[in-house]
């Protein structure tokens, strides 16, 4: 889901007296709220923890260095309607923990990278008796694994001539934070009145009932999520904060005459349900769809012969661009044993590199919590591994400077800079926040079409600009003619637009920057502008075209 600051077209048991505490480390504490609380599930989880620190051991086995509790309290709303009528509402709550030991030491353990630890149910009432037991069981589990993986760790090790250089994780300073809990907010009888209202409206509007019988779905939805968050660990880290989401949107198909099946998808999504989209501006999107979904089906196919120039994206199909081919490759994960690469992405020997035109930087700041004065849904203040987060400069005139890094350390990175991140009851990784492309020329989007244009009448022939896309094929794609006018096509997928393309292809960004909110499996913001690509291929899709129905839908009735 994307949200646009020019034009918001958008897209959820063993146990010994043997004393260990000497192995926790203690060090100063950064205190980013020091508000104190009566949680009970907060302290119940400080005493097993307390607990285990002297009683978590084998004898004659190693004892851990590390404990980690974290405690996922997820919340979630969703409600659905299909051709004017509600056929689903769902609400849940789960609560789960997750226990890591690690084995060893900071500079070798027991992590495999693949995600250590031991996930367990947890009491969804305040039961801070039924929480240590959930907690005692996990810690145990966890121990046994982690022992197991030490020992296989080792003797893998041993196989190669050269052991990495940098440290198994990273050792930070403790974090205190204290934030208020979270509850799910939202109207839903007055969003299941909108979402029915809006999955009909291909029948019932008077705009574009005349092409109801064109449309083979026509789906609205509402989501909702809060995740309230608690973690300690045995360097003094004690954190409870929150997260929301919520998201509204349409989905409308069909086919064309010759069967090529046809979308539009978008929608909204914001930090608080009330900053969703009013009813009138979601109405008008739907219409805005159906319309385009109509013209999608009466526009030409693209040219069969495939096509080699200048494409102008906007904002809202660059941040799909930069999402797929830039982010990931920036969010260091660690790659396997025994190899030489610093990353698992394409970047990872790109380190002070030129990644991108000399005229932009990339920021990522999760720390940002608005952009052009609306809440962004990537922001946090400490990451998910207890890192207070920071703004880290990825890209400096073009060059890559830094990967985002939470604290399993990669060549050149001895430190987490704050982006260790988790979905509920999953592992942490490095992950974007409010990642932001900034030009330092940028243009005015006018200027831009201009420039397009220019290129089209020098090369003395059509030029192409895509406005949406759905995933990597345009959804909205315009042959753009000499003299001036626009062609809506069909049936495009872009050839040759990677890596390379971003790095050596840009010729302009506009002044426009594009918020792409995502409520995917982490919260994440990338905020892009349009970008002018002097040289990209367009060809035909090779998508396999269905048959159309073999007679039409029933009437609707009014």
């Amino acid at each position: 889901m994307k949200t646009s600051l020019s034009h918001p077209r958008l897209r959820p048991s063993l146990r010994s007296a043997l004393s260990v505490a000497a192995l926790f480390v203690t060090v100063s504490v950064t205190r980013i709220c020091a508000a104190q609380t009566d949680d009970p599930m907060l302290k119940a989880m400080q005493e097993e923890l307390n607990r285990e620190k002297t009683q978590l051991v084998i004898p004659g086995m190693q004892q851990p260095y590390f404990i980690e509790y974290r405690l996922d309290d997820f919340s979630s709303y969703e409600a659905v309607a299909n051709y004017g009528a509600l056929t689903r509402e769902e609400e849940g709550r789960q609560r789960v923990v997750r226990v890591t030991v690690r084995i060893g030491s900071y500079t070798t353990d027991s992590s495999s990278g693949r995600g250590d630890g031991t996930v367990q149910m947890a009491p969804q009432d305040n039961n801070p008796d039924a929480l240590r037991y959930a907690l005692w069981i996990a810690t145990d589990d966890a121990y046994k694994n982690a022992l197991r993986a030490y020992s296989t760790k080792r003797a893998t090790l041993e196989r190669f001539q050269q052991s990495r250089a940098e440290k198994d994780f990273s050792q930070e300073k403790p974090v205190v934070l204290i934030e208020p809990l979270r509850r799910l907010e939202i109207d839903r009888a007055e969003w299941k009145r909108r979402i029915v209202e809006a999955s009909g409206l291909y029948a019932t509007a008077p705009e574009v009932c005349a092409s109801a019988d064109q449309v083979q779905y026509s789906t609205a939805n509402v989501r909702a999520m809060v995740l309230n968050r608690y973690l300690v660990n045995t360097e003094g880290t004690t954190l409870r904060y929150s997260l929301s989401g919520y998201t509204n949107a349409i989905s409308v198909g069909g086919q064309a005459s010759d069967g090529m099946r046809l979308a539009r998808d978008n929608g909204s999504v914001a930090v608080t349900a009330a900053e969703l989209e009013s009813w009138p501006a979601f109405r008008k999107r739907v219409i805005d769809d159906l319309k385009s979904l109509e013209a999608l089906r009466n526009a030409p196919v693209v040219d069969a012969e495939d096509y080699h120039g200048p494409v102008l994206f906007s904002g809202d199909a660059a941040s799909d661009v930069m999402n797929r081919f830039f982010v990931p490759n920036v969010e260091a994960d660690r790659p396997e044993l025994g190899t030489t690469a610093r990353t698992t992405g394409i970047y990872n020997s790109s380190y002070k590199a030129r990644v991108l035109p000399a005229f932009f930087s990339v920021i990522d700041n999760p720390a940002e919590s608005t952009f052009a004065g609306r809440s962004v849904v990537g922001t946090y203040q400490v990451d998910d591994e207890g890192v207070p987060a920071h703004a880290v400069p990825v890209v400096s005139n073009g060059r890559l400077d830094n990967y985002l890094i939470g604290r399993e350390p990669v060549r050149d990175f001895p430190s987490s800079n704050g982006h260790g991140r988790a979905a509920p009851g999953a592992p942490a990784h490095s992950r974007s926040g409010v990642m932001i492309f900034k030009p330092s020329n940028p243009v005015p989007v006018a200027e831009l079409r201009q420039r397009l244009l220019a290129m089209a009448k020098e090369q003395k022939r059509d030029v192409y600009a895509v406005e949406t896309m759905g995933g990597d094929i345009p959804r909205l794609l315009y042959l753009v003619h000499p003299d001036g006018t626009r062609q809506l096509v069909r049936g495009a997928a872009f050839d040759e637009l990677d890596n390379r393309s971003l790095r050596s292809e840009i010729l302009a960004a506009g002044d426009d920057p594009y918020v792409n909110d995502s409520l995917g499996t982490l919260p994440q913001t990338t905020i892009v502008p349009s970008l002018l690509f002097g040289d990209i291929g367009v060809k035909r899709a090779t998508e396999e075209q269905q048959k159309l129905p073999y007679y039409p839908p029933p009437p609707a009735t009014k």
